[in-house]
């Protein structure tokens, strides 16, 4: 059967978004997950999580700690995690495996596993009718969602943390590894929010001071009754369009959802701003989606 179909495409340009239930095998979802599972087992606790702090100069080095694993982690795969999980000695109050909230930014370049999925054929000939003529990963992510503690994600629009020149060329795939629903805190989206640009913008912060990223603009109250749920079953794909409000809600459930989730740059006449917290590095220009 066709991957997508014309019609789909259409319906992804007027929504800003598309669900394609049962893009991805379980077997391929549940080799994600195994994967994981390993790298968490492998992981050890980052030095900044580990500081206890008696003076609050000690937790501005904590938090510039912080800062800066978050900001150099876009050629690396690193550890974020809920709050509240670790002591200030950084040992677990919960089992280490559902106290991580994302494993980010690059697994996409570094684990075989999400490198495959990341490039399978599948991706690239979506990408293909999506019309992409070069297009490039930037990052991706793999997102927990724990249960009873995975926190809400505000309403918000990917390109306030992914800007390029013109606007329009970053496309988000979401990939459900477990059935995402109501309870668990699936994706919702005010439909059709993708044609008036952008109000927020996250940039790197002049360098001394105390934070690294500051935003620019701030967010809409959003009406809440815009946003429609998307819930998808495991093996579901959601495209999402650049600037496409969305969000989701805390999982109050029992159950996780874990998804992984990538993001492509059309390169072809695109400039990447200087000021996003997320640059290639000559380690790790952004690959070509295309092999």
């Amino acid at each position: 059967m066709a991957l997508v179909t014309q019609h789909q495409i259409q319906k992804f340009h007027k929504d800003g978004f598309l669900v394609l239930e049962h893009f991805f095998t379980a077997e391929e979802c549940d080799s994600m997950r195994n994967q994981i599972q390993r790298i968490v087992a492998e992981m050890e606790v980052p030095p900044h999580c580990r500081t206890e702090f008696s003076t609050k100069e000690e937790e501005q080095l904590q938090a510039q700690g912080s800062s800066d694993y978050f900001l150099t982690s876009g050629d690396k795969i690193r550890f974020f995690f809920e709050k509240g999980v670790l002591d200030e000695r950084g040992n677990f109050l919960i089992p280490k495996e559902k106290s991580i909230s994302k494993i980010g930014h690059a697994l996409h370049a570094y684990d075989p596993v999400f490198k495959q999925i990341t490039h399978s054929s599948k991706v690239q000939e979506l990408g293909r009718k999506l019309g992409l003529e070069r297009p490039v990963v930037v990052q991706s992510m793999y997102i927990f969602k724990q249960p009873g503690i995975g926190g809400e994600v505000t309403p918000h629009q990917d390109a306030t943390f992914l800007h390029t020149e013109p606007l329009g060329r970053i496309l988000g795939f979401w990939i459900a590894l477990e059935d995402a629903t109501q309870e668990n805190g699936c994706l919702w989206f005010i439909p059709g929010s993708h044609t008036s640009g952008i109000t927020r913008r996250m940039v790197r912060a002049a360098s001394g001071t105390s934070t690294c990223v500051e935003f620019v603009g701030s967010e809409p109250a959003y009406n809440n009754s815009q946003f429609i749920p998307l819930p998808i079953s495991k093996g579901g794909l959601i495209l999402i369009h650049g600037e496409v409000v969305h969000k989701s809600e805390l999982n109050s459930s029992e159950s996780s959802r874990h998804a992984f989730t990538f993001h492509v740059m059309e390169a072809k006449d695109t400039s990447w701003s200087k000021e996003n917290w997320l640059q290639p590095t000559p380690e790790l220009p952004f690959p070509s989606l295309y092999t």
